[in-house]
């Protein structure tokens, strides 16, 4: 009963307070007042509206901010050989002979790095000799930023990997000639060098972390309009965009093509991300920008200064997310990890024993649930390091030693792929060949004959059961299966026939599953995906 008279009396003597208030005010309108700053000429009103105080945590301004780290972004403009295979796209280009590498001439002395300069156009010797066509140039450009007084600036790889000739512009408009000290596709990150001392440096910031909310500010040079800011917030942490080795940072201060390479700061001017990626249908800023956390950034970099590479570790495999769906299809309720698709011939996983179909849940005990969670674990070995994954084999936990090698370039890496890609076309069954062949899940499965193994460029003692013709409504066919790919496992166990393959799905009914993984081979690889059970 006291709480309510309480509340009460309040809201009386609040109500009396805010009468109180209009009186005066009006009395205050009839009364002489002393001439104001404003009634002088000193100030000029822009706004009769009243001026709020920003909330909690909200800058007033980032003009502070601004002035202290501005000096230390740069612009990096870079020229480089256009690509000749890009050209041959361009309307007046198509017929000019790209592919024709300048000779030496009779007697020569150019060196092997001469005439490698002349192949890659890393040299800008193109078209020197006589009668060669010189390729054309083009010009890019980027941001970048000092972390030493001496010279070293933190860029993106691809602002970089081409360049012929790489100039920085720094904000009192000096221009100064870079060299790449080093560079890492696997993160995106480069180091250039430039003469001098004495130059404004800013830092990253390992120790605090913002917050998802927090207010960040970029500093950039976006489609070449340098010492730009932007602000926003930080959005999301932890983003998978497709690359191997980075969680990325999400925010949404706006960057453009241009502001690749350069910082993300917080609200203490200190270095928290390097911008590297947009998502945008439309080629500008959308609000979703991606940057490389601080302590990625700076261990790579402190990397490249010391030795101008970086050295992963390396098992040999290619794998996979093993998903919900996955799991479920083999009966394992929410287990996560990575699937092992293939092992490459002679590697560290066929050494230590690690098989396709494998699932990798953990390694030297930290717990993986992508394959991207993998492969980081991987990478942070020395190369001769034991690793010791835990596996999951037909269901039975397993423990796997592989001793690290040293993982190729992101180059090397690709063109592997490519070679097992590599698959020969036509020459399809003769009439005769298709008879009756035995159907599952809508799929015509045949046994692979000498005739299939040369065709698709299959070894030997390659086993498994050829898709010979697929139902188009059936899932398989919505998940991508075609013809002449070929079934290799099905519920973690080798298949060889379709008599096995039928009796999988029969195995994976009766245990009540409403789908069974598959191994299906197709180009040199294998990939795994779940097939829904019918009926």
């Amino acid at each position: 009963m006291t709480s309510k008279k309480t509340g009460y009396l309040l809201g009386a003597l609040a109500g009396v307070g805010v009468a109180t208030a209009a009186l005066a005010g009006a009395n205050l309108a009839d009364q002489p007042r002393a001439e104001s700053s404003v009634d002088r000429g000193l100030l000029m009103r822009t706004s009769t509206a009243p001026i709020f105080a920003p909330p909690p945590g909200a800058p007033l301004s980032f003009a502070d901010i601004f002035e202290k780290v501005s000096p230390a972004v740069v612009s990096i403009n870079v020229t480089s050989d256009v690509d000749p295979s890009a050209l041959r796209r361009v309307p007046g280009f198509e017929n000019f002979p790209f592919d024709i590498v300048p000779r030496q001439p009779p007697g020569g002395g150019d060196d092997e790095e001469g005439q490698q300069g002349g192949q890659q156009g890393q040299q800008g010797q193109q078209g020197q000799g006589r009668g060669q066509p010189r390729l054309p140039s083009q010009q890019s450009s980027g941001s970048g930023f000092f972390i030493s007084g001496d010279g070293y600036i933190v860029t993106n790889n691809h602002v970089v990997e081409n360049a012929k000739e790489i100039k920085v512009v720094l904000k009192d408009e000096r221009e100064l000639d870079a060299v790449v000290v080093g560079r890492d596709e696997g993160t995106d990150l480069a180091v250039l060098k430039v003469k001098g001392s004495g130059f404004p440096y800013v830092n990253f910031e390992n120790a605090g972390k913002p917050r998802v909310g927090d207010w960040v500010i970029t500093v950039g040079n976006p489609f070449g309009l340098g010492g730009t800011a932007t602000a926003g917030i930080i959005s999301a942490y932890g983003r998978d965009i497709g690359e191997t080795f980075v969680d990325y940072i999400q925010i949404d201060a706006p960057i453009n093509r241009g502001n690749s390479g350069g910082p993300t700061f917080d609200v203490y001017g200190r270095v928290i991300g390097v911008n590297t990626a947009i998502f945008s249908p439309s080629g500008g800023s959308v609000g979703i920008g991606f940057a490389i956390p601080a302590d990625v950034a700076d261990s790579i970099t402190k990397q490249l200064i010391a030795g101008g590479k970086i050295t992963r570790g390396y098992i040999g495999a290619s794998i996979q997310n093993f998903t919900a769906e996955m799991a479920e299809a083999q009966g394992m309720g929410a287990q996560r990890g990575a699937i092992v698709a293939n092992v490459t011939p002679g590697g560290p996983s066929e050494r230590g024993g690690l098989q396709s179909g494998d699932i990798v849940t953990s390694v030297n005990g930290v717990n993986v649930k992508t394959s991207s969670e993998l492969t980081r674990e991987v990478a942070k070995a020395k190369p001769g390091d034991v690793l010791r994954l835990d596996v999951l084999r037909a269901g039975k936990r397993k423990n796997v030693e592989i001793r690290s090698g040293v993982r190729p370039t992101e180059r090397e890496l690709a063109a592997n792929d490519n070679q097992q890609g590599g698959q020969s076309r036509g020459g399809g069954d003769k009439p005769e060949a298709q008879a009756q062949r035995p159907v599952v899940l809508g799929l015509a499965l045949a046994p692979i004959d000498e005739a299939s193994r040369r065709r698709l460029n299959l070894d030997p003692g390659f086993k498994g059961v050829l898709i010979a013709s697929i139902d188009q409504s059936s899932d398989a066919a919505l998940r991508g299966l075609r013809k002449d790919d070929i079934i290799v496992q099905a519920n973690g166990e080798a298949v060889t026939t379709a008599a096995e393959f039928s009796a999988a799905v029969t195995a994976a009914k009766k245990a009540g599953r409403q789908s069974i993984l598959v191994g299906v081979h197709r180009g040199g690889r294998t990939s795994f995906l779940p097939l829904k059970i019918s009926g």
